[in-house]
C-alpha cells in the first residue's frame, strides 16, 4: 500500500486552500477518497469551472509533478504513451553497418531511444505525480481503451523492453466538459466529481483571494453582474478565470464601483464573442443587478 497523500477531509480543505483553491466539503471528500481508494478521479463540468485547476492544486498542495496529457480529436497511442525516436535510429543504423542486425536492433529498441510521453512518464516516475488527462471527451474512443489498459494496473507494456510498472501510483485526474459521453467502462474505474459554477459567496471569495486589493463591495458587484451575465443565453459563460481577470482589470483601472461605462469598455475580459457582448449590452439591467447585491 502506498502512503496517502491527506490525512482527512478538513486537510485536502487545508491545504488545497494553500495552493489557491477554495474547495467544497464535496469537492474534498470526493479527493481524499481518490486517494486513499487509489483510483482515478473523473471531474466532469461545463468549460471554466475549476477542472484542470483542482489537480494543479492538487500537485502544488502535495508537493508532486504535474504531468498533462491534453486531448484532442485524433490523439494517438504515440503522443500519450510513447514512441520512439526515429531519426535517431536512423542516425545509429547508418552507423552501424558493418554490425550484425540484431545486435543492431537491440541497440536502437533501447531507453536511449524511446521517447515517453505523459502517460509512461508519469507511470515511471518515483516521485509524487499528478496526472491530468484533460479534456478527456475530445479523445477518440480508442484512446479511452488505452486509458482503460494503463490505469487499470498502473503499468506499460512496451514489446521491445517488457512491462514498466510504476513503482509509485500517480494520483490520476481525468477532465471532461462532456461533449460526448465517456465509456462506462472508463467511468466504472473512476470516483466521479460534477464540478458547476460555484455559488456567489464561494466566487467572492475566490475573487478576493486571487485579487487581494480588490474592495469587498466591488467583488460583491463583480460576483453579482457574472451570475447575471450566465443566465443568459451566451455562447460561452464566463469562467472563473475570467471572473478573476475582470477583477484584476478593474483593479488596475482604479475602478471603485461597477456603473454602465466601465462595463460596456472591459465586457472583452469575460465575454470573448461579439455575439455574447452584444447581447449582453441589450440584455443586461445593470442598476437591477446591483440593487439585489445591495439588498
Amino acid at each position: 500500500m502506498q502512503e496517502p497523500l491527506f490525512g482527512s477531509v478538513d486537510e485536502v480543505v487545508e491545504r488545497l486552500a494553500g495552493a489557491g483553491y477554495l474547495a467544497s466539503t464535496a469537492v474534498a471528500t470526493t479527493v481524499f477518497l481518490a486517494d486513499r481508494l487509489g483510483k482515478p478521479l473523473l471531474v466532469e463540468g461545463p468549460a471554466g469551472v475549476g477542472k484542470t485547476e483542482l489537480a494543479r492544486a492538487l500537485a502544488t498542495a502535495t508537493g508532486s509533478e504535474l504531468v498533462r496529457l491534453q486531448c484532442y480529436e485524433g490523439i494517438d497511442e504515440s503522443r500519450a504513451l510513447y514512441e520512439w525516436n526515429h531519426a535517431k535510429q536512423l542516425l545509429r543504423i547508418t552507423a552501424a553497418r558493418d554490425e550484425a542486425w540484431t545486435d543492431t536492433r537491440d541497440h536502437v529498441f533501447s531507453e536511449e531511444f524511446l521517447l515517453p510521453r505523459p502517460l509512461l512518464t508519469a507511470i515511471r516516475n518515483p516521485e509524487p505525480t499528478v496526472l491530468l488527462v484533460d479534456e478527456t471527451d475530445k479523445a477518440d474512443v480508442e484512446v479511452e481503451g488505452l486509458l482503460l489498459e494503463v490505469l487499470g494496473d498502473f503499468q506499460v507494456t512496451v514489446p521491445e523492453l517488457g512491462t514498466i510498472t510504476a513503482s509509485r501510483r500517480p494520483f490520476v485526474v481525468l477532465t471532461s466538459n462532456a461533449t460526448r459521453e465517456l465509456s462506462e467502462a472508463l467511468k466504472r474505474r473512476c470516483l466521479f466529481l460534477h464540478l458547476d459554477f460555484p455559488p456567489a459567496e464561494l466566487e467572492r471569495d475566490i475573487v478576493t483571494l486571487r485579487v487581494p486589493g480588490l474592495d469587498g463591495r466591488l467583488a460583491d458587484a463583480l460576483v453579482r453582474v457574472v451570475g447575471a451575465l450566465r443566465e443568459m443565453d451566451l455562447r460561452k459563460a464566463p469562467s472563473i478565470a475570467e471572473s478573476v481577470d475582470w477583477a484584476r482589470t478593474l483593479l488596475a483601472l482604479g475602478a471603485e464601483a461597477l456603473d454602465e461605462e466601465i462595463v460596456q469598455t472591459t465586457l472583452g475580459v469575460i465575454l470573448k464573442y461579439r455575439s455574447d457582448q452584444r447581447k449582453a449590452s441589450a440584455e443586461l439591467r445593470l442598476e437591477r443587478v446591483l440593487d439585489s447585491a445591495v439588498s
